[in-house]
């Protein structure tokens, strides 16, 4: 019988892709997977524990249990006593104590405690990035102080021990490449540059900066071509309104693309951009970096964790700046380009590199 239990309450994204790259690695009766659809994440976060309190078999030999901190894990052990002594791992693609709200008046607090609660459930709390723990650390004292008439003291000094970063796992070696060119930067001095924004069209990516950013550099009369890719909603961003108008031609292409499209737009790229307000990670800017393209992303964030100081901004004047720059001299980019890639390694965030320490975390009570 299965000694793994993995639960996913938010089976979509890069929550799945976790899983399907991970799950590759063990024989499939040595784990049971129970998943719900990525769908109304808000009702995934309250009634997963719930749901998979009653699916899950009251005759078991599970030792571990993996699960991602959209379930509230305290909640289920209170309710399967009997999975409490199985080996407890949690892993946090994002952190709610962080997460952007529109107005903080309006922030449910409960998707947070359950985080909390779930981190002193756990034996093991797992998360993507640096960027990721701090801020969830840094946070806890602050968010439980706004709990009216009561107190609550040294909850971090609990969980910190039980943290550990450990980078998500992209599997580069199924997404193809920019093609070498033999005839040298000739073919590619020739073409305006190629600039691209791979990123769901919601707040949180900040898609206004983009904007003011891409209107400013069309004012300053250079050639470049841009891709706005990403999901989109059935609203979109009213910054993105009359956007391929008013740039005149230079977006090539305006909403999500199919995988392989998607990823030979990434491969004909040159400029991967980021304007986030919140980032735990950045898989879409990890395999544009793959494909090909130079990163410039805020100075903020998990970015200065990931990338050198000179592919980061503060203003979006500096970002305008270092995009006329390149615009105006593709030979002095495509230098720059070169630079960086010699420099620049992606293995850290490799799942060659990685999925075996995913493997021996979940195997050490095998």
């Amino acid at each position: 019988m299965a000694h793994i239990l993995i639960l996913e309450a938010f089976y979509g994204g890069s929550h799945k892709q976790l899983l399907d790259i991970l799950l590759k690695n063990f024989e499939r009766l040595e784990y049971d997977l129970y998943t719900i659809p990525a769908k109304k994440w808000h009702w995934c976060a309250r009634m997963s524990a719930l749901q998979f309190a009653g699916s899950i078999p009251a005759t078991n030999t599970y030792r571990t249990i993996f699960c991602s901190s959209v379930l509230n894990l305290a909640e289920l052990i209170g309710m399967r006593a009997d999975l409490a002594s199985c080996r407890k791992v949690v892993y946090f693609h994002e952190n709610q104590l962080s997460y952007p709200v529109r107005d903080s008046k309006t922030r449910d607090v409960q998707y947070g405690v359950n985080q909390i609660t779930t981190s002193l459930c756990a034996d093991v709390v797992l998360f993507n990035s640096q960027y990721n723990m701090r801020s969830f650390l840094d946070s806890i004292q602050s968010f439980l102080n706004i709990v009216p008439n009561m107190s609550f003291k040294g909850l971090r000094e609990k969980i910190e021990p039980k943290c550990k970063v450990l980078f998500f796992p992209i599997d580069f070696q199924n997404i193809p490449r920019r093609p070498v060119l033999n005839a040298g930067l000739n073919d590619r001095e020739n073409k305006s540059l190629h600039l691209v924004w791979p990123h769901r069209w919601e707040h949180d990516k900040h898609p206004e900066q983009l904007v003011d950013a891409l209107v400013a550099l069309h004012g300053k009369e250079v050639a470049f071509r841009v891709s706005i890719l990403g999901e989109r909603f059935a609203t979109i961003p009213k910054c993105f309104e009359n956007l391929p108008d008013r740039l005149a031609g230079k977006v090539i292409h305006f909403g999500p693309l199919p995988k392989e499209d998607y990823y030979r737009a990434l491969a004909n790229g040159d400029v991967v951009l980021s304007t986030a307000l919140h980032e735990f990670y950045g898989v879409a800017m990890l395999e544009a970096v793959h494909c090909g393209c130079v990163p410039l992303a805020p100075n903020r964030l998990v970015y200065p964790e990931l990338y050198p100081k000179d592919k980061l901004f503060n203003t979006t004047a500096q970002l305008v700046k270092q995009l006329y720059n390149w615009c105006r001299n593709r030979p002095l980019f495509e230098k720059h380009r070169e630079a960086f890639f010699k420099e620049f390694s992606l293995e850290s965030f490799s799942a060659n590199h990685l999925i075996p320490q995913y493997v021996s975390v979940l195997n050490i009570c095998k």
